[in-house]
């Protein structure tokens, strides 16, 4: 099997000469059964303010709905990419979201955390119709969405304004998130975060008692994403006697990590693998 750098490789380049779009390619080698997918859905008044909906075919015992905020430095990305992973998390019983949001230069930080809480909102009314249980909500991503879900999950004011709390979450996991990235040196980055005290912008910094439970994965050959940002956080909720669980994987980077994710690349790492064990584990629990 070629290596997963390779594969990345020659996706990229067969979509340059074809003039498919990234998603069109890569959902080719998606399996489409097992799940059925609701598209489009707003969630707000702007158009980058919607989600799909993956709804499997056979649920899992809790009804676990998998909110997933995706990577992209708050600057690009889009929904329609990650059917790999509402196929993932499908096959594993759970409904999935997948939600865009906000991007700069449009908008500024804390904007996409209020939209990622608007989302969740939404999710936590209306996932009954889709067949999941508000009451087993975990939020995801990777990269700036790993972000997102962690710092949802820690600081309770994001979701406190849309008449929430963070007990709506059941869990969060981060995959090769920035949680303690200061001091900003890119100029884009730096841009994003210029309307807010520097220290509000760090997850970290809302590390508190009485969160809910938390899976942090990482990478240690991400270029992007240092692990320190992985080892700190979960250090600091250790520290804090808070439920913390934290992997780093040895053979992939910080695209492999999400990629391994989807059927054909799971050899790479076992994400899946220990996000459901995280998942069932969690919902086994006890509430604190």
């Amino acid at each position: 099997m070629r290596p997963l750098k390779t594969i990345v490789s020659l996706l990229t380049a067969v979509v340059a000469l074809s003039g498919c779009t990234k998603a069109d390619l890569f959902n080719v080698i998606i399996p489409n059964g097992g799940y059925s997918v609701h598209k489009d859905i707003a969630y707000g008044d702007n158009p980058r303010q919607i989600l799909d909906i993956y709804e499997p075919e056979k649920h899992d015992a809790h009804n676990s709905v998998v909110v997933f905020f995706y990577g992209g430095s708050w600057q690009k990305g889009y929904k329609e990419l990650y059917k790999f992973v509402g196929q993932a998390f499908t096959s594993k019983g759970y409904t999935v979201v997948v939600v865009n949001y906000r991007l700069y230069p449009e908008i500024y930080f804390p904007d996409f955390m209020n939209d990622a809480a608007q989302s969740v909102a939404w999710v936590h009314k209306n996932i009954g119709q889709y067949g999941g249980d508000p009451s087993h909500i975990y939020v995801s991503g990777h990269s700036a969405g790993g972000y997102m879900s962690v710092m949802l999950a820690l600081n309770e004011s994001y979701l406190k304004a849309v008449g929430g709390s963070t007990k709506w979450i059941k869990g969060a996991i981060g995959i090769s998130g920035p949680y303690d990235f200061l001091p900003f040196t890119d100029p884009k980055i730096i841009a994003i975060f210029s309307k807010a005290n520097g220290a509000d912008t760090q997850p970290i910094n809302f590390a508190r008692k009485h969160t809910p439970p938390i899976l942090l994965l990482t990478a240690e050959q991400d270029d992007e994403v240092s692990a320190k940002n992985t080892l700190n956080l979960s250090q600091k909720m250790r520290e804090l006697d808070n439920p913390v669980e934290a992997k780093i994987y040895h053979e992939v980077g910080h695209i492999g990590i999400v990629l391994s994710l989807a059927q054909g690349f799971r050899n790479k790492a076992p994400t899946l693998e220990d996000i459901t064990d995280f998942i069932e584990k969690t919902n086994q629990a006890k509430q604190h």
